[in-house]
C-alpha cells in the first residue's frame, strides 16, 4: 500500500490548511485535541495563529489543564497539542474531556474529511478511495453534493456521481456510464475503477435491479437489461427485477441519453439474436414493446403483408399503428407507417366506392361526397411511400395500389363519366355553378354589399386537396372554411381557368401555341393584365393581382396598406402545377401538394392579420396523376386536322378537327367560348403522346378529377371555437394497488374533429409529495372514431422501488398536460389510490 501520510501537507500550504481545519472544529467545539503521532508538526503548532483560541502543549500537566479548562476558564477555547500518539484510554487522564469535544487529526484522510465537513466516522469512505480524493476538483464537486444527513453509502453514491458527471442517483450514474460505453470510451468507468468504487457500484446495481454476474460490467449489465425487459414483455424468463424495466423505459425516453440507448439496443439485439426470435413470433405479441428497432421492422413487415393480403381491416391496421406511435423508433419509420395506414384506408374506400354514374350532376355529387376520398388516400399513400425511400418493403403494396387505382377506380369511373359527357351538346352540368360564373356568384356578392374580398387562386388545387386544406384551416382557432364544388371550363388548362375567374362577358382562346386567353378582347396573361381586367370589371381602380410569395414577403404594415387600399385582391399561387408539369419533377407533385397546403394557410393568416375578413380560395383546374403509367393509358387515336394550334397530353386546339373513336370533340360555341377553335379531348383517362411532356401529371380533359374544382369560403370568428377532447380515467374494480403494476383504462369522451382537437397527456403514479413512483407514459388522445369502444386506451404502469417507501399510504395517479411553448406540465386529472403491497408481491412468480 502506498504511504499517504501527510501527502497533502505541501510546503507553504500546510499551515493554512491546518488553520482552516481547526477553525471548522472550533466552530462546533470549545476544546480540540491534536495528537502529533509522527512528532513532525511542532513547528506548525507553534507558528499557528488562531484568534480567540489558547494553544497549550500537553506534557504531564493534564490535571492542571483540566482544572483550568473546566473550572477557571469554562468559556475559553483551547487547542491541546501533544507530541506522540494518542495514549490508551486507560492512561488518558483527559479522556472524559476528549470524549465531550473533538480531535484534530493530521492524517490525509482526516484532513480531507475536515475539508468536506464530514465526521471521522466517514474515515473508511476516504481511506478506501484515496485516488478519488487526490484531486481537488473532485473533492470540491463532492462537497457541493454533500449534505448533513449523508450516510457512508450516500457519500459513495455521490462519489460515483462525480466520477460519471451525473446526478447523485444510481439511474443517472448508469445512464452516463452507458453513454460512455456506447461511445467506446472509458474515462468515467476508468476513474470509478481507480477510485475502488467498482464493488460498491455493482453491489448497488444488484440491490436495486437484481443484477448478478460472475464478471459484472457495463456491457454485461446492458445485455442483461435488454434481455430481461424483453422477456418481461413476452414469454421469457427475466433475470432482473421490475425496477430494471422502469430504468430502461426512463433511459430510452431521455432526450439526453437516447443516442446511447439506440447504439446499445442495436448491439444487444445482435447478441441476443432478437431478429431470429421475432421471426418466430406473431407481431401482435410485441406490438407494445419498443426496446429494439427490429420490433418496428417486424410490425411494419407484417402490416404490409396483411394489408396486401387483405387479412386485416383498415381499423385494425390503424389501431396497431396507433400503438406504435409511442415507440421510441416511430419518428424514423413515420412515413412507412403513414404509407401502410393510407394504403389500408385506400383499399377499404375503393371496396366501398360505387362508380356508377347516373347523370352528370349525380356523378359530381357522388365525387364531392365520397369518391374524392379515393384520390386523396392514393395521394397520401404515394407521398409517404416515396418519402420513406423503402422500396424493398413497400414496393409490392405500392404496385398493387397503383394497379387498383388505375384499373379499379380511375379508368372505370372515367369511362362511366365519359358516357354521360359524350351525350352533351354543350359543356354545362345542371344544378352546378360553372367556373365562368365565379366572379359573379362569389366575388360580386361581396362587392354588392360594399365589402372587400380577397381571392386566392391556387394553380391545380384539385377538389380532394382543397378538402384537406379546408380541414386544416378549420382546425385553426376562430377560422371557418366552407367548401363547395365549381365546374371548370373546358379544356381545363391554366390560361383558360385563370381567365374564367376574372370578371368578363366573353372568353376567347387565342390562335397561338401558348393558347393564351382574351377576356373581353384583352389578353389576360400576367399580373398586370389581370389587375387591369379586375379594375375594368368591378374594381374601379381599387383592385390588384399579386403573387403569393410577394404577399408573404411583405411586412404586416405593408399588408395592411394593401387591404386598406384595395377592395378586390387576387393572390396567385403556383406550386403544384409548376412541379407537376416538368418531366424531371412530376413525381414530386404530391410533395408539392403538402407544401401548397402549408403555404396557403400562411397566406390566409397573413391576410386576416391585415384585417381581411372575406377570403375565397379557388383553382383554375384539377389534375390527374398516376404514379406509374402503362401503355394502355395512351390514346390510340392521333389528333389531325386542317390546323392544330396547340396541344397537350389531354387536349388539342385547332380547326376542322376530325373526331375519331376515343376522342371527344367540342366546338368553341359548345364550350361557351368566343371564336372558331375546336377542341379534341381523349376520352376517360387516356392521354396523347407528346415528346418531352410530363406523363404522370396532366390536366386539360374532362374527368372529375380535372373539372371539379373547389371554392373555399373562409371566415374568422371573434371568439375562440377550438376545444380539446376530454379524457377520463375509467373506475377500476379497486382503488387499492396490491402488486408491482397498475392497469389503467382511459377513455376519450368524444371523437377528434376539426374544432375538437387531440390532447397529449403524460401518465404516472406519484406520492403525495410529488415523487414519481412508476414509469411514465406519453399518450396521444386523437381518436376520431364515433364508436366509444374505439376511444378506450389501456395502459400498464410499473411501480419503481421508490414506491416501497409509501406502502399503506395514499398515492396519486396523475394525468398531466404540457404547458404550451415550455418544457413544463400541469395537472389535468388525478385519481387517488391506496398502496397496500404485501411481502408476497416482492417475488416475481405467480
Amino acid at each position: 500500500m502506498p504511504d499517504t501520510r501527510q501527502k497533502t501537507l505541501w510546503p507553504g500550504e500546510s499551515n493554512e490548511r491546518i488553520r482552516a481545519a481547526l477553525q471548522r472544529l472550533f466552530s462546533k467545539h470549545r476544546i480540540v485535541f491534536w495528537y502529533d503521532a509522527e512528532r513532525e508538526l511542532r513547528h506548525e503548532f507553534e507558528s499557528l495563529e488562531l484568534p480567540g483560541v489558547e494553544k497549550v502543549p500537553v506534557a504531564n500537566n493534564e490535571f492542571a489543564l483540566k482544572y483550568r479548562m473546566l473550572r477557571e476558564q469554562p468559556e475559553a477555547k483551547f487547542l491541546l497539542y501533544k507530541e506522540g500518539p494518542q495514549p490508551p484510554d486507560a492512561e488518558n487522564w483527559l479522556l472524559d474531556v476528549q470524549l465531550a469535544h473533538d480531535i484534530f487529526r493530521t492524517d490525509q484522510a482526516a484532513i480531507w474529511l475536515a475539508e468536506l465537513e464530514l465526521g471521522y466516522e466517514f474515515a473508511d469512505v476516504v481511506q478506501g478511495h484515496m485516488e478519488f480524493y487526490s484531486v481537488r476538483k473532485r473533492r470540491e464537486a463532492l462537497k457541493r453534493l454533500a449534505s448533513a444527513d449523508d450516510t457512508p453509502g450516500r457519500v459513495r453514491l455521490k462519489m460515483l456521481a462525480v466520477c460519471a458527471g451525473a446526478d447523485p442517483r444510481l439511474d443517472s450514474v448508469l445512464e452516463h456510464l452507458l453513454d460512455e460505453l456506447a461511445a467506446q470510451q472509458q474515462d468515467q468507468i476508468g476513474l470509478v475503477q481507480r477510485a475502488d468504487l467498482t464493488p460498491f457500484l455493482w453491489e448497488q446495481v444488484e440491490k436495486v435491479y437484481g443484477y448478478q454476474s460472475e464478471q459484472p460490467g457495463l456491457y454485461d449489465f446492458a445485455i442483461a437489461l435488454f434481455k430481461s425487459c424483453y422477456a418481461m414483455g413476452t414469454d421469457g424468463e427475466p433475470h432482473l427485477n421490475s425496477e430494471s424495466l422502469v430504468f430502461l423505459k426512463r433511459w430510452k425516453d431521455s432526450r439526453q441519453h437516447e443516442a446511447a440507448f439506440e447504439t446499445l439496443s442495436g448491439d444487444c439485439a445482435q447478441v441476443l439474436s432478437i431478429a431470429g426470435d421475432l421471426e418466430q413470433r406473431d407481431y401482435r405479441q410485441v406490438v407494445e414493446l419498443d426496446y429494439f428497432e427490429l420490433i418496428d421492422r417486424k410490425v411494419l413487415s407484417e402490416l404490409v403483408r396483411q394489408v396486401l393480403g387483405r387479412t386485416i381491416t383498415a381499423a385494425q391496421c390503424q389501431q396497431t399503428i396507433r400503438q406504435r406511435r409511442s415507440s421510441h423508433w416511430f419518428a424514423g419509420y413515420r412515413d412507412m407507417y403513414e404509407a401502410v395506414e393510407h394504403g389500408a384506408l385506400f383499399l377499404e374506400a375503393l371496396d366501398r366506392a360505387n362508380l356508377d354514374v347516373e347523370s352528370l350532376s349525380q356523378g359530381v355529387g357522388a365525387y364531392v361526397e365520397s369518391l374524392f376520398r379515393v384520390d386523396q388516400l392514393y395521394r397520401k399513400f404515394i407521398f409517404h411511400f416515396r418519402r420513406s425511400r423503402q422500396v424493398t418493403l413497400l414496393e409490392p403494396l405500392a404496385d398493387d395500389i397503383r394497379r387498383r387505382y388505375t384499373n379499379s377506380f380511375l379508368r372505370p369511373l372515367g369511362d362511366h363519366w365519359q358516357e354521360k359527357v359524350d351525350r352533351l351538346g354543350t359543356w354545362q352540368i345542371p344544378e352546378l355553378t360553372s367556373q365562368e360564373r365565379f366572379f359573379e356568384r362569389w366575388v360580386g356578392r361581396f362587392l354588392d354589399k360594399k365589402r372587400k374580398v380577397c381571392v386566392i387562386v391556387a394553380d391545380a388545387l384539385r377538389y380532394e386537396v382543397a378538402d384537406e386544406l379546408a380541414s386544416v384551416i378549420r382546425r385553426e382557432d376562430r377560422y371557418e372554411a366552407d367548401l363547395k364544388p365549381l365546374i371548370a371550363c373546358l379544356p381545363c388548362y391554366t390560361q383558360l381557368g385563370m381567365a374564367a375567374l376574372l370578371p368578363h362577358r366573353t372568353l376567347q382562346i387565342n390562335d397561338n401555341r401558348s393558347a393564351t386567353v382574351n377576356v373581353d378582347g384583352v389578353d389576360s396573361s400576367g399580373l398586370q393584365a389581370r389587375t387591369a381586367i379586375l379594375n375594368a370589371g368591378a374594381g374601379r381602380g381599387r383592385a390588384v393581382a399579386i403573387k403569393a410569395e410577394e404577399l408573404l414577403s411583405r411586412t404586416r404594415d405593408e399588408c395592411r396598406e394593401l387591404t386598406r387600399d384595395h377592395d378586390v385582391i387576387y393572390v396567385y399561387q403556383n406550386r403544384i402545377d409548376k412541379v407537376g408539369h416538368s418531366r424531371e419533377t412530376e413525381r414530386d407533385a404530391f410533395a408539392a401538394v403538402e407544401e401548397t397546403i402549408d403555404e396557403l394557410v400562411k397566406v390566409v393568416k397573413k391576410l386576416t392579420a391585415a384585417n381581411a375578413s372575406n377570403i375565397l380560395i379557388t383553382a383554375d383546374h384539377g389534375f390527374l396523376y398516376q404514379d406509374e403509367v402503362e401503355e394502355s393509358d395512351f390514346s390510340l387515336a392521333e389528333p389531325s386536322g386542317a390546323q392544330i394550334v396547340a396541344s397537350d397530353r389531354r387536349f388539342v386546339l385547332g380547326r376542322d378537327l376530325p373526331e375519331p373513336e376515343g376522342l371527344k370533340k367540342f366546338t368553341a360555341d359548345q364550350l361557351g367560348l368566343a371564336g372558331d377553335l375546336e377542341v379534341l379531348i381523349p376520352k376517360s383517362i387516356n392521354r396523347f403522346r407528346k415528346s418531352g411532356a410530363a406523363v404522370r401529371f396532366m390536366h386539360g380533359g374532362c374527368t372529375l378529377q380535372e373539372i371539379v374544382v373547389p371554392v373555399i369560403e373562409i371566415s374568422k370568428r371573434r371568439t375562440s371555437d377550438v376545444t380539446q377532447v376530454d379524457v377520463d380515467v375509467l373506475p377500476g374494480s379497486s382503488s387499492v394497488i396490491s402488486s408491482g403494476q397498475l392497469a389503467v383504462a382511459l377513455y376519450q369522451t368524444g371523437p377528434v374533429t376539426d374544432k375538437v382537437h387531440a390532447r397529449k397527456l403524460r401518465l404516472g403514479l406519484y406520492s403525495s409529495t410529488g415523487e414519481l413512483l412508476s414509469d411514465l407514459h406519453e399518450l396521444d388522445f386523437d381518436f376520431a372514431s364515433e364508436n366509444p369502444r374505439e376511444r378506450e386506451l389501456k395502459v400498464r404502469l410499473v411501480l419503481s422501488k421508490q414506491a416501497d417507501a409509501y406502502n399503506k399510504q395514499q398515492v396519486v395517479l396523475r394525468l398531466d398536460e404540457p404547458v404550451l411553448v415550455t418544457s413544463h406540465h400541469r395537472e389535468y386529472k388525478s385519481v387517488v389510490y391506496t398502496l397496500r403491497r404485501s411481502f408476497t408481491s416482492d417475488f416475481d412468480f405467480d
